[in-house]
């Protein structure tokens, strides 16, 4: 091949590229946006899907389309005439979400059903599926896990959020291969499994780290101090889901179809002392008494059991739920290296300095100093009001 028509070849490969039209379920969402700010900034031209509105006026090549995944005919709608869907949109991931069964059945495992049937239905040659650690995880220890490790059993899972991911995954990875409709080829699908998610403007999890920091809740830790656990900071996230989409064409030989995928930092952490820069960047100590992971997960349970009885007349924020304590207190990492060696998935090096410069630009932060002797005071109450409220719990002998 002469060199000109190399480069013509390869011009040609790349217009085909910027060509191509990219929906991202949840596409409003923090992860979700960043991942189509990613793709339109290579050339894609890139559909938002979502219940909710983007928060920012969009880009010229970003067309958003409200509507529901729980509604295949919407569904359908979106998706006619897209080369790829990036399926990003899930319900139940922590806090008071995760307790409202229906909904996250509905949205998990429903809405993933009418993705895949309008990518069938709809010739979508290609569909990547943001899933999570948890299909395999259900409170056991994992040290450097894989892919050839089983899906839990689903009745071992003690949330309804992992449950239906899992069901998910699994529909996913099942239709790889499906005939599209009209003989349009076949349906290529892949799994991503995301570790937690972290990064300036994240919009889930680290408000309410914050919330709780500054409301000065989190007074105490849990876990053995060498318990280890991972995240992905969202750009890594975004390189992973871009590789996974080049990865089922037919110019990488279709390598992803079929498979899934972990993806994170690939740096195993203690979960508190990940979060310490913020902590301490905000102005506020760090916590130092550490509790055991079985007392606070019991006072999880004690907190979901009271949220069941109550939610029809007042739906509170749960401090922690079940899953919540054996995620963060419970040593479970995984290897990156298939994804490393199939996609070229390449994790670069992040911390929380830039968290922590977008929370300060947004006026969180230590405002003022409180006395030594006070904050041991507000620590004690804090530990004495949560025993009791576990020991309150606990059953009365009879003299």
């Amino acid at each position: 091949m002469s060199y000109v028509h190399k480069i013509t070849s390869q011009t040609s490969v790349m217009e085909t590229a910027r060509a191509e039209t990219c929906l991202i379920t949840g596409g409003c969402g923090y992860f979700g946006y960043r991942l189509a700010a990613h793709l339109h900034k290579n050339g894609a031209k890139v559909i938002l899907f979502d219940v909710i509105h983007p928060k920012e006026d969009v880009p010229e090549r970003i067309t958003f389309v409200q509507g529901d995944i729980r509604s295949y005919a919407q569904v359908a709608s979106a998706v006619s005439g897209v080369d790829c869907v990036f399926h990003v949109a899930s319900y139940g991931m922590s806090g008071r979400e995760q307790l409202e069964r229906l909904h996250i059945e509905e949205v998990n495992i429903e809405g993933t059903r009418n993705v895949v049937e309008a990518c069938i239905q709809c010739s979508v040659p290609r569909l990547v599926y943001t899933s999570t650690f948890n299909v395999v995880f259900g409170g056991q220890e994992i040290q450097n896990g894989d892919e050839s490790l089983p899906y839990l059993p689903l009745h071992l899972h003690p949330d309804h959020y992992s449950r239906t991911k899992s069901i998910a995954e699994m529909a996913v990875l099942k239709a790889n291969g499906t005939a599209l409709k009209d003989g349009f080829g076949i349906l290529r699908t892949c799994a991503l499994r995301p570790a937690g998610i972290y990064g300036p403007g994240e919009q889930r999890h680290l408000p309410r780290v914050v919330g709780y920091i500054e409301k000065g809740i989190f007074k105490f830790i849990y876990g053995k101090a060498g318990s280890l656990v991972e995240f992905v900071h969202v750009d890594n996230l975004v390189s992973a889901h871009a590789l996974a989409a080049a990865a089922l064409t037919a110019q990488r030989c279709h390598c992803a179809a079929g498979q899934a995928y972990f993806i994170s930092d690939s740096r195993p952490v203690n979960n508190f002392e990940f979060f310490r820069p913020l902590v301490e960047g905000l102005g506020y100590p760090f916590p130092t008494l550490r509790l055991p992971v079985a007392l606070v997960y019991f006072a999880a349970f004690l907190i979901e059991t009271v949220h069941r009885l109550v939610a029809p007349f007042y739906d509170f924020q749960p401090l922690l739920t079940r899953t919540e304590v054996y995620k963060t207190g419970v040593t479970h990492y995984f290897s990156t290296a298939k994804a490393e060696a199939q996609l070229g998935y390449r994790p670069k090096e992040y911390d929380l300095d830039e968290v922590v410069r977008w929370f300060r630009s947004r006026g969180y932060g230590r405002k003022r100093q409180s006395s030594h002797v006070s904050r041991k005071v507000v620590n004690l109450l804090v530990v004495a009001a949560f025993m009791a409220a576990v020991l309150s719990f606990l059953p009365v002998v009879a003299s």
